[in-house]
């Protein structure tokens, strides 16, 4: 049972509750039964407020490394004509946290029958395993829910990494993708040499293929350099202590080999430069980091609308965070029925509404032909052409996906401190790219007004484009003396 399952008989029941049935002023083109978390929970507050036994229940979610992160909220009481509202409410702040901060231990007080219902779903066996499963990949610990009392709960304790803005030295900046690895020398903060090599590391199953590559990489950007004084790169995943916990370039490598050929891998690389400070964080993280370097401003948060959904985040300290920001499991609908993701099997999640699957999964929608079998990337080139094109249909789609993000960033909003959100990706490409913002806008105009003042949304210019994924990932560590 999900949040966006989780529902009421008829619309007369929540009325005799009270509760505020949300409407969309500029409800999505294509999508029209679109229900986004900022307004239902605006509804679910609302009422807590008028209703004087409303409960305060405090979500902890903790790692192995003594990190733990605090959120308090707002329930109603613990009564049968309450429990689908609570149970939605909770759940949605539950998927939003983990997949944002993530964590194995997850500590719940002042509502123990909503702890129970999480303890019973959030194990190897309930219907929350995939996430289950991966945070305890991700920490190494296997992922527990505890109800306790308030003065039981760990205290909040979470730290930025002091990443990134180091540009003295001679330094190595590298980005590995799903279809070419990035490289590139850099001297004090300028670009000296930069290239790109094609390869498939998605399905390889020997490690040894992406060990080279990665090695090969490396060595052709040093060879322009007088010496190494340090390596920073970014990948898709989860990495903690430069070890890829979870990564989709080595989804190929059988299971038994992952935890001994793939987790030391890039501890395997630096070998090759004995002493050398080497750092390889999420590509999101270093996204957000090119941003804020970019712009020269902070916070900042990254959006990469690809192959999936990709994020990242720079503080206002203008320091990465040790966050997980895995937007693309961020629950952003929750409406019944709403659209399911097939790695994850939930339903209503970021990657649905922000990546070249939301752009095919609209196309029927928008009323554009074409045929079944032909792959995500060819679908987003032909919808991309007919928005060149000037083709209503695709603008319908873009229009679609602009207001998706214009509710979200008001979700965003409640858990990040948003005032620039820099996007980027494949399917922000050409000019639909600029009618995805301008209704953003709009949605946070009119919605939203305070928001609206208060974020700006760009886009990267050209030299970011070209050099600012390297130069960020160069810059990750402290050089040697």
């Amino acid at each position: 049972m999900y949040p966006h399952e989780l529902s009421f008989e008829t619309e007369k029941e929540l009325n005799f509750l009270k509760f505020e049935i949300p409407h969309l002023k500029v409800p999505p083109e294509l999508d029209p039964d679109f229900l986004p978390p900022a307004l239902w929970h605006r509804s679910y507050g609302k009422l807590c407020e008028t209703n004087s036994e409303a409960r305060e229940l405090t979500l902890a979610l903790g790692r192995p490394d003594g990190t733990f992160f605090v959120h308090r909220l707002k329930v109603l009481p613990d009564s049968p004509v309450y429990r689908e509202l609570n149970l939605r409410a909770v759940e949605g702040v539950l998927g939003f946290l983990l997949w944002q901060k993530g964590g194995s231990r997850v500590y719940l007080a002042g509502a123990p029958e909503i702890g129970e219902l999480l303890k019973k779903r959030y194990c190897e066996n309930g219907e929350m395993t995939f996430t289950w499963e991966l945070m305890s990949r991700f920490f190494l610990d296997s992922m527990q829910v505890t109800v306790c009392e308030e003065n039981e709960l760990p205290a909040g304790n979470e730290n930025a990494l002091l990443l990134g803005r180091h540009m003295q030295g001679c330094r190595i900046g590298f980005d590995l993708g799903g279809s070419d690895r990035k490289c590139a020398a850099v001297v004090d903060g300028e670009v000296v040499f930069s290239e790109e090599i094609a390869w498939d590391p998605y399905f390889e199953q020997d490690p040894d293929y992406h060990y080279a590559g990665i090695v090969d990489s490396l060595e052709r950007a040093a060879a322009h350099l007088p010496r190494v004084d340090a390596i920073g790169g970014s990948a898709a995943g989860i990495y903690v202590d430069n070890e890829p916990r979870v990564a989709s370039l080595f989804r190929g490598v059988p299971r038994e080999l992952y935890e001994e050929r793939v987790r030391p891998i890039f501890k395997r690389v630096s070998t090759h430069w004995p002493g050398v400070p080497f750092v390889v964080i999420n590509d999101g993280e270093v996204t957000a980091l090119a941003g804020a370097m970019s712009l020269n401003t902070a916070p900042v948060l990254g959006i990469s609308m690809g192959t999936s959904q990709a994020g990242g985040y720079c503080n206002a300290a203008g320091n990465i965070t040790c966050w997980l920001n895995e937007l693309a499991f961020i629950p952003i609908d929750y409406r019944e029925n709403a659209p399911v993701d097939e790695w994850s099997g939930d339903a209503g999640r970021g990657v649905q509404y922000f990546s070249q699957q939301a752009v095919a999964r609209l196309i029927p929608a928008a009323g554009i032909q074409m045929a079944a079998d032909t792959p995500l990337p060819q679908r987003l080139e032909r919808v991309q052409s007919l928005m060149a094109d000037g083709d209503e249909r695709a603008a319908a789609i873009y229009r679609t996906i602009g207001t998706y993000l214009g509710y979200s960033l008001a979700w965003y909003a409640e858990y990040y401190e948003l005032n620039q959100l820099l996007l980027l990706g494949r399917v922000t490409s050409g000019s639909g790219g600029d009618l995805i913002i301008d209704v953003a806008k709009e949605v946070l105009a009119k919605e939203f007004p305070h928001l609206s003042a208060q974020i700006e949304i760009s886009m990267p210019d050209e030299k970011m484009k070209r050099h600012g994924q390297a130069v960020a990932a160069a810059s990750l560590p402290v050089a040697r003396n």
